[in-house]
């Protein structure tokens, strides 16, 4: 649709009535977007002064009065996730070594397979698939129940008491995370170094001694440590995504399921980003 208006123009010459000619332009898109992305940015913001105060009661983990839910959390994410992620992992070791031992069997190289996987296992796979397995199922739980107390205004009910929700709910399960993704990411590198010596022995006629000789000797105890820091980072940011989107929660069991969504799709990403930047960094 053309739109015609009068623009009033005096000039020197005293020449008046421009008449100017121009095409709508989508005025209300571009408002959107631009209150969209800076509505991001308060999102990011608040979950980062959150992640914060949160770390700031770290020291009270297992005070009196928040040993129980740390010991809980714990729990959750540790012991209640090791049926999963020994299955992933076993496969995931699995698939590896008899993927690779395909390949290096063309050149009689198939005993090189324990260093392929023990590496790839160790720098790269172990925390990421305990990541996504995390995520997935601790990280979607977190979210779940922080958006619930927060629709039904348990949150609210938190700060009319004068308890703080940061450090009642956030850092339980962030202290939680940080622990026990270190140790759940060095079981999954166990798990999936075995599952690859099973396919070498059982399949690619690779003696258990030489597949172990060969992961020890490409190993390094770089390779751990770099996977170890990726393992806490990213415990550190599925607590604070799932627990920033229990908070931002709204409009009922709807808005809930919707915060549970965003937590396992963001903390996907996240990790698959984070794992890149990390290995970069540490590796180039």
């Amino acid at each position: 649709m053309e739109t015609v208006f009068h623009v009033d123009w005096r000039g020197a010459c005293g020449i008046g009535g421009l008449k100017i000619t121009y095409l709508n332009f989508p005025l209300k898109s571009v408002k959107r977007l631009g209150s969209g992305t800076l509505q991001k940015f308060y999102r990011i913001g608040h979950a980062f002064f959150m992640l914060l105060e949160a770390v700031w009661y770290f020291r009270c983990a297992l005070s009196r009065r928040n040993r129980a839910d740390t010991m809980m959390q714990l729990y959750v994410v540790g012991v209640k996730s090791i049926a999963v992620i020994t299955v992933v992992a076993l496969f995931t070791g699995m698939i590896l070594a008899l993927q690779t031992g395909l390949e290096l069997m063309r050149y009689g190289q198939q005993v090189f397979i324990g260093s392929a996987v023990a590496v790839s296992v160790i720098r790269e796979m172990g925390p990421f698939m305990a990541g996504l397995i995390i995520a997935a199922s601790v990280g979607s739980s977190m979210a779940a129940q922080v958006g619930t107390m927060t629709v039904s205004e348990e949150v609210s009910a938190l700060e009319v008491m004068g308890i703080n929700a940061n450090r009642f709910l956030v850092m339980p399960r962030l202290v939680a995370l940080v622990v026990m993704m270190p140790l759940l990411t060095v079981y999954t590198d166990i798990v999936a170094i075995l599952g690859g010596a099973l396919v070498g022995y059982t399949q690619l006629n690779v003696e258990l001694l030489a597949y172990y000789h060969n992961a020890m000797m490409y190993t390094e105890v770089k390779d751990l440590y770099v996977g170890l820091f990726k393992a806490g980072l990213f415990g550190l940011v599925i607590g604070t995504v799932a627990c920033h989107q229990g908070f931002s929660a709204r409009g009922g069991a709807v808005g809930v399921g919707v915060a549970t969504r965003r937590t396992v799709v963001s903390s996907f990403l996240l990790i698959l980003v984070l794992g890149y930047m990390i290995t970069r960094l540490f590796y180039l």
